[in-house]
C-alpha cells in the first residue's frame, strides 16, 4: 500500500509518498481503506521529531481517519465488510489502508461525506473529553475556550453550546472571531488588542471551565478569571512549557483545580469508553445537524505538505483534510 512518509525533523516539504506491507486485522481488528484523514498538531510535532507514537503502535502520521471496512479479524462483531466507519487510530491514519481496534470506530452520518467524517474524531473527542471527562460541565455553566478557531476550539464550542453554555472564546483575528461567534459563541475576544482577563471579567464575570491549549504565561491569567471551585483543562503548550512567577495563593483563594491531558497515549479502555461516551451523547446531532465538522480546507494527497505548512503558521479555521 501507499503511504506517506516523513524525515524526522525536517520540514514539512521533506513529506513523500512511499509503499509498506498492508495491515492485516488481527484479533478485534478491522482494516480501514483510508478515503479521507485529517491533520492535526500532533502529526506536525512528530514529523519534528518531538511526539513519538505509543510503544507498539504503527510510525506512520496520523491520529483519525473516514473510510470502508475491507478485512475483519476474527474477534470482529461490530461490523461487516463494507462499512463506512470513522475514527480514531495511535499512528498510522496517512496510508491507504490501516488497523484499527474496532471500538474506536463510529458509523460515519449518513448525511456526512467521508471528508467531513475525516474532520471529526480527534477534535470532537479532545474537545467532548476536556469539557466533560475531565471539566465535569454541567449546563448553562460559563466556560472560556482558548484558540477558539482552531478544530478542537470549534469543536468544543460547539458541545458547550449543546449544554446550554455561556461560552466565551479568544482567537488571534476578527476573522477566525467571527466563525466562533457563528457557532455559538457568546463573547469572542481578540487577544491581539483586547486583554481576555478583562472582557470575561467583564461580560461573563467568571467562568466554570478553561479549556486551554496555550500554556505559558495565561497560566495565572487564567486562574484570575476562574469562578470558585473552577477547572482548567490543559490540552497543549503552544504559548510555551513554562511559566514565570505562578500564583499558587490566587489559585488557593479560587480552589482551582488544574488539569492537564492527552489522548493519542490513552489506553484502549478509555479511548473505547470515552467514543461510547460521546457517541451516545452527540452522535446523532451530526445528522440533525446540530454538531458541524469545520474544514478550513481539503487537500488532495499530494499536497499534503502544503497543509502542514499551514498548520505550522495558524493559517488555519477549523480543520485540514486529507483525501486519497
Amino acid at each position: 500500500m501507499k503511504y506517506i512518509d516523513f524525515v524526522a525533523g525536517e520540514k514539512a516539504d521533506s513529506l513523500f509518498l512511499s509503499e509498506c506491507d498492508e495491515p492485516i486485522a488481527v484479533g478485534s481488528e478491522v482494516v480501514v481503506e483510508v478515503k479521507s484523514f485529517g491533520v492535526n498538531r500532533a502529526d506536525i510535532l512528530q514529523r519534528k521529531g518531538l511526539y513519538p507514537p505509543p510503544k507498539g503502535e504503527s510510525l506512520i502520521l496520523g491520529l483519525e481517519v473516514a473510510g470502508v471496512v475491507v478485512a475483519i479479524g476474527p474477534d470482529v462483531d461490530k461490523w461487516k465488510m463494507g462499512d463506512r466507519v470513522f475514527g480514531l487510530v495511535a499512528g498510522g491514519g496517512y496510508a491507504e489502508l490501516v488497523a484499527v481496534e474496532q471500538s474506536h470506530l463510529m458509523p460515519m452520518p449518513s448525511n456526512l461525506s467521508f471528508s467531513e467524517a475525516g474532520a471529526i474524531a480527534e477534535v470532537f473527542l479532545t474537545a467532548y473529553q476536556a469539557l466533560f471527562t475531565l471539566g465535569n460541565l454541567s449546563s448553562k455553566q460559563k466556560v472560556l475556550i482558548h484558540a477558539g478557531a482552531s478544530g478542537v476550539g470549534l469543536a468544543a464550542i460547539q458541545l458547550a453550546v449543546q449544554q446550554q453554555c455561556l461560552v466565551a472564546s479568544t482567537a488571534s483575528s476578527d476573522g477566525k472571531l467571527a466563525v466562533c461567534s457563528k457557532y455559538g459563541a457568546d463573547v469572542c475576544i481578540n487577544y491581539h488588542s483586547k486583554g481576555f482577563v478583562r472582557e470575561v471579567s467583564n461580560q461573563l464575570g467568571g467562568v466554570d471551565l478553561i479549556v486551554d491549549v496555550v500554556g505559558g504565561e495565561y497560566l495565572n491569567d487564567n486562574i484570575r478569571v476562574l469562578n470558585l471551585d473552577g477547572t482548567i483543562v490543559q490540552l497543549a503548550i503552544l504559548g510555551g512549557r513554562y511559566t514565570k512567577q505562578f500564583d499558587m495563593a490566587l489559585m488557593l483563594s479560587r480552589r482551582a483545580t488544574i488539569k492537564a491531558s492527552t489522548l493519542r497515549n490513552r489506553s484502549h479502555e478509555y479511548k473505547t469508553q470515552l467514543i461510547e461516551a460521546f457517541s451516545h451523547q452527540f452522535l446523532s446531532h451530526f445528522n440533525d445537524k446540530k454538531l458541524t465538522p469545520v474544514i478550513d480546507t481539503v487537500f488532495p494527497i499530494e499536497q499534503v505538505a502544503l497543509a502542514h505548512e499551514r498548520l505550522e503558521k495558524n493559517d488555519s479555521i477549523g480543520k485540514f483534510v486529507i483525501n486519497w
